[in-house]
């Protein structure tokens, strides 16, 4: 009877050192170069540029202006590298909202998109989707910058 518990114990001990092996490498965070708010995807970090926000009769808005694009389904998460108040981070949708004399179309925010944001150090935060992306227009906003980028 001793032998079988001590084999069952082993084999316990083999599979939780195996299965937490592979939870850790499934955790590895990658470290961009530079600050920065990246999106991961099965290629790598893709960074994301921020785009200039205006305000208008204390309505804020963007003008789009050649954001990036991802395939649907591409963005596992994002990386936010860097010291930004992070109480203040919202994920949206954007939302047509008028033109401006010019015939550039001007977005403003949709509904928030649900987040996941997990602290790896004090200047390196992930943040990921609650459910799937639909196509569209989104960005990432922390306090008057936003981070836009379109999913196909």
């Amino acid at each position: 009877m001793g032998t079988a518990v001590r084999s069952i114990l082993i084999s316990a001990l083999v599979a939780l050192a195996l299965g937490g092996s592979g939870h850790a490498a499934s955790e590895d965070v990658p470290v961009p170069k530079e600050y920065g708010i990246y999106a991961k995807t099965d290629k790598g970090l893709t960074r994301i540029i921020s785009n200039i926000v205006y305000e208008d009769q204390r309505i804020l808005y963007l003008e789009r202006s050649n954001p990036i694009s991802f395939p649907l389904n591409s963005v596992r998460y994002f990386v936010i590298y860097g010291k930004h108040e992070m109480q203040y981070l919202t994920l949206n949708n954007l939302k047509p909202f008028q033109m401006t004399s010019l015939g550039v179309r001007r977005y403003m925010l949709g509904l928030d998109v649900g987040l996941d944001v997990r602290k790896i150090s004090d200047i390196l935060y992930t943040a990921k989707p609650k459910g799937l992306f639909g196509r569209g227009y989104y960005a990432l906003w922390i306090n008057d910058t936003a981070w836009d980028f379109v999913i196909e």
